[in-house]
């Protein structure tokens, strides 16, 4: 805004959300808003619906969910997730059927290439086998630098530079968060604010945020 200054907080995180404040503001600027009403609509902006949208949690690490589910779109937020990793970065993603097979390896490529731990899981697999398409996922996986891991070798939580399959999302999530510490960081990709899963031609109620947030307090019951 040409000439004038003012100090906003926001509650969204990551460079591209910088980004994205800076065009709304602009945009509000030349329709005459006035700044003041322009750092209050910033400040009063908590999340945009899954786009790195964070689950509450007092576990001592953090959830996210967003909707990436290209690698271009999966690489802008992992980059941005490592600005503020303290210890690990664990990523749950799966890619949807009947759809472009070529991101596939793309995707897995880039997971495992930013993330300390990967967990491959089922997306919406339509009418395609879930194990199929998470075998496309792992050909872009670089297997003499990311260790791929069984469940009993993963159950430690420690492993780094690793990857392993859970088809169900359900379980996968679930999975994520047992194996969290503090300061990690989990980000579940994919689906965002869909509240629902489709399987073969069947579409079922299944909410990411919702089974991070159950999953989050069966941890905290133990």
């Amino acid at each position: 805004m040409a000439g004038e200054k003012i100090a906003v907080k926001s509650e969204l995180i990551g460079s591209f959300n910088v980004q994205n404040i800076l065009a709304a503001a602009a945009a509000a600027k030349a329709l005459r808003v006035s700044a003041h009403a322009i750092k209050a609509g910033i400040e009063k902006l908590n999340y945009v619906p899954g786009r790195l949208e964070r689950i509450d949690s007092a576990s001592g690490f953090s959830v996210f969910v967003d909707y990436a589910h290209k690698a271009d779109a999966l690489q802008q937020v992992l980059q941005n997730l490592v600005e503020f990793k303290k210890k690990r970065i664990i990523t749950v993603f799966g890619c949807g059927g009947d759809r472009d097979r070529g991101k596939r390896p793309l995707m897995g490529e880039t997971a495992t290439k930013y993330s300390d731990l990967t967990i491959i899981t089922s997306d919406n697999p339509r009418r395609e086998d879930p194990l199929a398409i998470i075998a496309d996922i792992e050909a872009g996986i670089d297997k003499g630098k990311i260790e791929k891991l069984t469940a009993s070798l993963f159950g430690n939580g420690n492993s780094t530079h690793a990857y392993m399959i859970v088809p169900e999302r359900r379980q996968a999530i679930e999975t994520a968060i047992n194996l969290a510490q503090k300061d990690d960081i989990i980000l579940i990709a994919g689906k965002g604010h869909e509240d629902y899963q489709i399987i073969g031609t069947k579409k079922t109620p299944f909410d990411d945020k919702i089974v991070a947030g159950e999953a989050l307090k069966m941890k905290g019951n133990r």
